[in-house]
């Protein structure tokens, strides 16, 4: 949400955490209500994004979006995308996350998202990322202690001991990039480096069985029966492991039909659908494009 505030006395305000209950608009500053607009449609796709990417990064056992966090009696922040410290239970948490992002667009109160900059990292937050929407992009680097620095698109961010992987400033809002960048993390909660390390050991797999079926028929023609089945093999193994590491549910009918296939290049046109599909049904459409 975009933060709007008026300026505010710097006496102690008369609201404590216990007064907001989840899903009020409002932030609490000092004993000060902040109320927190709605979010807009170019910003609400990049916080869904970012969560996305940094939540599921191997090193990242809790993320949250809009997460409350009560840093006082006085005074409770909600970052859009927070990762660490959240807990699976109800209620305001107690503390700060690691990790904080917040997406700033049109409209956006400069004044109040400095204090709330300044609150998080006084309390605790080691890292908080400000990506900058409106005018060139970029993203804001805040660390205790140490003068805000600019990263570029086209450049690295990296969090260190709160992240395993770094990555691009494009992946925080632009869906090709974060799509990339969350592939790369499921797959290696799954043990594999890449979408590389996926297709090679679905290759080895192809192999292994087409060398078994060429000793098992003792004869050329069943080697080369055997290389080939082993290559079809190793494109089924790659196909299935994707479509399984991007959560697309198979139906008997379309796991009888990748079983079945006997044609490498039809593998590859549904290996290449299943890296960007939404459905198992988009990937096996006929007439869709690669």
């Amino acid at each position: 949400m975009q933060a709007k505030a008026k300026h505010r006395p710097t006496e102690r305000g008369p609201f404590r955490v216990e007064h907001l209950r989840s899903g009020d608009p409002y932030e609490l500053s000092n004993g000060h209500p902040v109320y927190c607009a709605p979010t807009g449609g170019r910003a609400s796709g990049p916080n869904h994004l970012g969560s996305s990417v940094v939540g599921w990064d191997p090193a990242v056992k809790e993320a949250g979006v809009d997460t409350g966090y009560s840093l006082g009696e006085g005074c409770l922040r909600a970052p859009d995308v927070a990762v660490g410290n959240v807990p699976d239970k109800p209620g305001w948490v107690k503390g700060v996350p690691e990790l904080a992002i917040e997406y700033a667009d049109v409209g956006q109160d400069e004044e109040e998202l400095q204090e709330k900059i300044v609150e998080l990292l006084a309390a605790g937050t080691k890292l908080l990322w400000v990506v900058r929407l409106n005018g060139p992009r970029r993203v804001e680097v805040h660390e205790p202690r140490k003068q805000m620095r600019v990263v570029l698109p086209g450049q690295l961010l990296s969090a260190p001991g709160i992240l395993k992987n770094a990555l691009r400033v494009e992946a925080l809002y632009d869906r090709s990039e974060a799509e990339k960048a969350t592939l790369t993390n499921l797959l290696q909660r799954r043990g594999y480096e890449d979408l590389d390390a996926v297709l090679a050991a679905g290759r080895e797999e192809g192999r292994e069985e087409g060398r078994e079926e060429g000793r098992e028929e003792g004869r050329e023609e069943g080697r080369e029966e055997g290389r080939e089945e082993g290559i079809l093999a190793g494109k089924r193994g790659a196909l299935r492991r994707v479509l399984d590491r991007r959560g697309l549910r198979l139906t008997k009918a379309d796991a009888a039909k990748i079983a079945s296939c006997k044609s490498g290049r039809e593998l590859d046109r549904w290996l290449d659908r299943a890296l960007v599909a939404k459905s198992a049904a988009e990937v096996f459409k006929r007439g869709a494009g690669r």
